[in-house]
């Protein structure tokens, strides 16, 4: 049996979304994952906080990572069933970056 460990997932995913900003073919399907796990909601907060990234430039980066793990572990507080598919999420994302 495998444990997970929430606050981790939350970290990992949220560090794949950072790294998604800019990588459109990443950002699309990272939006398109998380409208199937959380609702459309969701995808349109990543894409809101993707234009941030575009106007404040890389600074923000690490400003809506943060925001992002806090997000996902409030997320994960609610509905912890959607650890693995979280894990699973981050998992395939980092194995397909360059």
């Amino acid at each position: 049996m495998q444990v997970i460990h929430q606050p981790r997932v939350a970290w990992d995913t949220a560090r794949v979304i950072g790294g998604a900003f800019h990588d459109d073919r990443l950002f699309d399907w990272l939006r398109h994952e998380f409208d199937d796990l959380f609702g459309p909601a969701a995808g349109d907060a990543l894409a809101e906080s993707r234009e941030r990234v575009r106007h404040a430039g890389d600074v923000r980066v690490s400003v809506e990572t943060g925001l992002w793990r806090v997000r996902l572990e409030d997320a994960l507080r609610q509905r912890p069933e959607i650890a693995g598919d979280l894990a699973g999420i981050a998992s395939v994302a980092r194995a397909h970056r360059p």
